[in-house]
């Protein structure tokens, strides 16, 4: 059974930090997948925020991040992170971590993120 747990979220003042972290079951990163974070702030649709493959650090991030968020993976705890530095208020969203297995999209319960001014 495939579960993804994010953990992380929380209060923060713009220009602040934060590092989420998703652990994931049911399968390993060996097998190569592509990990990502998404958000959905109020009001707004989910939006990508930055993917990178299992087996090695290659992936994408949305221009809104670059320069700001990091997402990284630790293979032996099959854990992938996102590290987000000088936090907007618009970075407030919900934070969901998404894999997709065999053609089945899996998502995690999701993290508040708050930034305030």
């Amino acid at each position: 059974q495939v579960q993804l747990v994010e953990s992380g979220g929380g209060l923060v003042q713009a220009g602040g930090s934060l590092r989420l972290s998703c652990v994931a079951s049911g399968f390993s990163f060996s097998t190569r997948v592509v990990m990502s974070w998404w958000r959905q702030a109020p009001g707004k649709e989910r939006e990508l925020v930055t993917s990178i493959f299992s087996t090695d650090n290659s992936g994408d991030s949305a221009d809104s991040v670059k320069g700001r968020f990091t997402i990284s993976r630790d293979l032996a705890k099959n854990t992938v992170y996102l590290q987000m530095s000088s936090l907007k208020i618009e970075d407030t969203a919900v934070y969901y971590c998404k894999t997709r297995l065999r053609g089945i999209a899996y998502w995690g319960q999701g993290t508040q993120v708050t930034v305030s001014s």
